[in-house]
């Protein structure tokens, strides 16, 4: 234990000194902080006036063609402000929008029909379907109008909103799905990267000829277990100061974001325990793997051959996971949340979107935990016979394969 605590600490200490660790901490940080103040730094310099300002519908400057008179300039006004021309023909419609006189114009053929006109279409204008809008309101006047009716009073039944009660006795699968999905990407980098960290301090270690030292003053479990918990230690520090800084930052400026990221970061605790449960152990399984693929290897410029089969399953439970979200109580997300290649997702899955059993719970994270204790050993055995094993890298089959023919000493 002494000796393991020993490269636990150096790892550590390694990841602290890293300026790549510590300043790209320290930039998400800033940027997570200052990208969700940005609303209420705008606020602050607009004197906090920007919210009450209601911007034209229609745009500022339009020509109409109404022979019919169907829309009146009061009501084009209701809309939004407008310097409104109004002209006898198309022609003069044409004209006036090729020289840019007016920024738009509008021939009314009937009630239900218009022409529109625009000479430089904006990618983002709504001109037409704002007017598409007051066209709609028109036809619906004149039919009260023609037919001895009050449009006000029709108006009123036409905007009066019909109030549901929704109450969800399970789980509400539609607005836990994005900060699901979010969690599911969040675990996927996390074992990709730190996994890839470790087998390459591993790999570099071999390739330097520095492990034949530190074999000489540790074990080979203790050098593997160590890199693995230093790295899992940065991980919980690194990520825990990221999402307080996000969730800081949040709840600081939560009123003038108007609660916009709530479906991101409202996450329940049974949900949030689950996933650093499960995620947790998840990553402990594949930092094993990683580390006993980079023992295999005696140059670095091999690391990604080597590390191919770990990044492979990790891609394909990535997929299979987020294909599966929209069925959590599926038999295919049923079976991954038993796996320890996938149940680090795919159980939280469950439990954030589908119906799971606290027994079912219980046996996926003792599978899981389980296995990451075996896979250590294992890898603890790997990483031994490979130590002083220089050459063209070797592969996982093979290497497991040579496990029956050395000794368990450890």
């Amino acid at each position: 234990m002494k000796k393991l605590l020993t490269v636990y600490y150096f790892e550590l200490g390694n990841y602290f000194k890293s300026k790549t660790y510590v300043l790209s901490t320290l930039l998400i940080c800033v940027l997570a902080i200052v990208g969700i103040s940005i609303p209420s730094i705008l606020s602050a310099v607009s004197g906090g006036d920007s919210s009450d300002e209601k911007d034209s519908v229609i745009a500022e400057t339009i020509a109409i063609c109404d022979p019919e008179g169907i829309v009146s300039d009061d009501l084009i006004l209701s809309f939004g402000k407008a310097d409104i021309q109004r002209m006898d023909s198309e022609q003069q419609i044409r004209d006036a929008v090729v020289s840019e006189e007016v920024e738009a114009g509008f021939v009314i053929r009937s009630t239900t029909e218009f022409d529109y006109f625009v000479f430089n279409q904006s990618a983002f204008s709504d001109t037409a379907e704002s007017f598409r809008n007051l066209m709609s309101t028109a036809a619906k006047m004149k039919y009260c109008e023609d037919n001895d009716l009050n449009y006000e009073d029709m108006a009123k039944m036409d905007q009066e909103s019909i109030v549901c009660h929704e109450q969800i006795l399970g789980k509400d699968s539609e607005s836990n799905y994005w900060y699901s999905y979010v969690l599911v990407i969040l675990v996927f980098m996390i074992i990709v990267m730190y996994g890839m960290m470790i087998a390459t301090s591993v790999a570099n270690e071999k390739s330097n000829r520095t492990v034949e030292i530190l074999v000489t003053s540790t074990t080979s479990s203790s050098l593997l277990f160590g890199k693995v918990f230093a790295g899992a230690t940065a991980i919980i520090f690194q990520i825990g100061l990221i999402f307080s800084s996000i969730l800081g930052a949040y709840q600081f400026n939560k009123d003038s974001m108007g609660g916009v990221l709530d479906m991101l970061l409202d996450i329940p605790v049974e949900v949030l325990v689950t996933f650093i449960v499960f995620g947790f152990g998840g990553f402990l399984f594949y930092a094993f793997l990683y580390g006993a693929l980079g023992a295999m290897v005696s140059k670095i410029e091999d690391l990604n051959k080597s590390a191919g089969t770990a990044q492979m399953v990790v891609m394909i439970v990535y997929f299979l996971v987020l294909f599966q979200m929209q069925e959590p109580d599926g038999i295919v997300i049923k079976i991954l949340s038993y796996l320890p290649i996938s149940s680090y997702s795919a159980m939280f899955i469950r439990i954030a979107m589908g119906k799971v059993s606290m027994w079912e719970t219980v046996i996926s994270a003792v599978i899981l935990y389980g296995s990451v204790v075996g896979m250590g050993f294992v890898a603890a055995k790997i990483f031994r016979n490979s130590t002083l094993r220089y050459g063209n890298p070797i592969s996982l089959l093979h290497a497991i394969k040579g496990l029956r023919s050395t000794e368990n000493n450890f």
